[in-house]
């Protein structure tokens, strides 16, 4: 038997290549990607054959992440639950899509993952399998093995000689990728516990934050941010560059408690700079451009189109319908917004567009002031009436 592991060097993945080795008597092929994480690929390799791995393949997928995951999910506005901007949700489907090439490559009879029978991964790796190569076989050694906590999986790793990046005092589990890092397990499982500083990993404190704001200016053309204070910029330096200035300023520090799609509710932390400043200057400019209807209808779209993200539906008809309607709606999506950075805060202070719905002389009450008043009287007769007759009712 020949596995297709999605190896990410952390413990599950770790401890993993030899369970499954041992239990399937497979041989086992790593697979892993660079989708924006700090890793050194030559060690990850070498770690992962020193464990039991025959090969590993590695992919570069930065670009493709930001083209075809992170952009679209921006112009969507997708924010799991108003909040969570899907870093690691929008990363699985993308990864599966190089396993699964490898797979057939390699003709490989199934693909392992080292997801939890209660998280979201394994759905999100699971349902990409079945839609891109349902006829792969997928294993979770997660779901099977014995250990019944991570203290029990690093007894045995130390047990086998396999170096993991866990310790006993420093137990989270973290995702990391351009876009933003997941972090939980340890002292955070208790949502009443305020997390601890070292779990942080690119932000800083908004106490140890500059004392001085930072501005910056963002432009956008049909939806993608393409300029960083004027200048033009590649997209996935843009995503970089706005990552080191929010975490220098404490932006995109996120602590929620989440609805799993099992059922569960889990506190997760997350560090997502770029995610936090561009979704915020995003929503700023199509509220300046989006006539009331289309803000209104386009909310529905993104909680949707979160909800399919999170629960690994990335590849359905419902979400290419979506897509259609979300590409449609970024047609008038250009212009500037300028963010002020300061003390974990991202403040929207100024917005600009050649195709914005503001008129300053129906708005302002100078003597610019071109609305006219006298039509308000009759617009409140008819606007009014259900309200009129509703009050009659009553008495």
């Amino acid at each position: 038997m020949k596995i297709i592991l999605a190896y990410s060097g952390g413990l599950d993945t770790s401890i993993a290549i030899k369970w499954l080795k041992d239990k399937y008597n497979a041989e086992i092929i790593c697979y892993t990607t660079n989708v924006g994480q700090v890793e050194d690929v030559k060690k990850l390799s070498a770690k992962a054959k020193k464990t039991g791995a025959t090969k590993l393949y590695f992919d570069d997928l930065r670009q493709k992440f930001v083209d075809d995951y992170v952009i679209p999910s921006l112009k969507a506005g997708a924010l799991y639950q108003d909040k969570y901007p899907l870093a690691t949700a929008l990363s699985r489907p993308l990864i599966v899509e190089g396993m699964v090439k490898v797979a057939r490559k390699e003709r490989a009879d199934a693909l392992a993952h080292g997801c939890t029978g209660k998280g979201n991964d394994q759905v999100r790796f699971e349902l990409t399998t079945r839609y891109l190569s349902p006829e792969l076989q997928v294993i979770a050694p997660v779901r099977e093995w014995e250990f019944k906590s991570r203290e029990d999986e690093i007894e045995y790793a130390k047990k086998h000689n396999i170096p993991t990046p866990v310790t006993k005092k420093k137990p989270y589990s973290i995702d990391w990728n351009l876009w933003g890092i997941s972090i939980e397990c340890g002292k955070l499982e208790n949502p009443w516990n305020e997390p601890p500083e070292d779990a942080y990993q690119i932000t800083v404190s908004s106490e140890k934050a500059p004392a001085k704001p930072e501005y910056i200016t963002i432009g956008f053309e049909k939806g993608v941010p393409l300029s960083l204070n004027g200048k033009k910029m590649d997209i996935l330096k843009l995503i970089e560059r706005l990552t080191k200035l929010g975490g220098k300023h404490g932006v995109g520090r996120i602590d929620m408690v989440e609805d799993r799609l099992v059922g569960i509710k889990s506190r997760e932390i997350y560090e997502a700079p770029a995610a936090v400043i561009l979704h915020t200057a995003h929503n700023a400019l199509e509220k300046l451009v989006f006539s009331r209807d289309l803000f209104e209808f386009k909310k529905i779209v993104s909680q949707r189109y979160s909800q399919l993200t999170y629960f690994g539906q990335w590849f359905s008809q419902i979400k290419q319908c979506l897509d259609s309607f979300v590409e449609n709606s970024q047609r008038f999506v250009t212009g500037e917004v300028r963010i002020k950075l300061y003390k974990g805060n991202c403040i929207v202070t100024g917005r600009k567009s050649s195709y914005s719905l503001y008129s300053e002389t129906l708005a302002t009450y100078t003597e610019k002031d071109l609305f006219d008043h006298t039509a308000a009287k009759g617009f409140l007769e008819i606007f009014g009436l259900p309200s009129k007759l509703e009050g009659l009712r009553e008495k």
